[in-house]
C-alpha cells in the first residue's frame, strides 16, 4: 500500500468516523430532551399530587364516613 493510499483510507476512515460522532451527538440531544419532558411531566404529577394531598388532609369527608 503506498502513502497516498494509506492517506486517502485513512481520509475516509476520519470521515466515517465524524459522521458516526454528528449522529451519536444528534442522538444523545434527542435522549436529553426525552428525560426533560419526563422530569417536567414528573413534577407536574407530583404537583397534582401534592395539590390532592393537601385537599384531602384539610377535608374532614372522610372523618365523616367513620
Amino acid at each position: 500500500m503506498t502513502i497516498d493510499e494509506r492517506l486517502e483510507a485513512l481520509t475516509r476512515n476520519r470521515e466515517l468516523l465524524s459522521l458516526e460522532s454528528e449522529k451519536h451527538d444528534r442522538q444523545l440531544d434527542r435522549a436529553a430532551k426525552l428525560v426533560t419532558e419526563v422530569a417536567e411531566g414528573t413534577a407536574r404529577l407530583l404537583r397534582i399530587v401534592e395539590m390532592h394531598e393537601h385537599r384531602l388532609d384539610s377535608d374532614d369527608r372522610l372523618d365523616k364516613l367513620e
